[in-house]
């Protein structure tokens, strides 16, 4: 019978690979340690390790620029829209 999979978040994932990077324990250790398989510290650390480039990148600028600027539009939206409904339920209430 098979258990659930645990999902685990980016930040524990970055978390455990920096670990195995470091090498200061061994693989097994770490993944005793948090308890998870041998095989997923090597997978996320193998991740890591080809994607740490990318964040120096032009373009990951690039993209982290464009969300910011999303996020700064949805929340002019988002406040947009909250003082129309708020001017709405005022005049409703009359």
């Amino acid at each position: 019978m098979k258990g659930n999979r645990r999902h685990h978040n980016p930040a524990f994932k970055a978390k455990v690979a920096l670990e195995a990077l470091k090498g200061e324990q061994t693989i097994a250790e770490i993944a005793a340690r948090h308890q998870i398989h041998p095989t997923q510290v090597t997978k996320w650390k193998k991740a890591l390790q080809d994607e740490a480039a990318s964040i120096f990148s032009e373009g990951h600028t690039r993209k982290q620029q464009q969300d910011e600027n999303l996020v700064a539009q949805l929340y002019q939206q988002i406040g947009q829209l909250k003082v129309e409904k708020d001017f709405l339920e005022h005049v409703l209430r009359r």
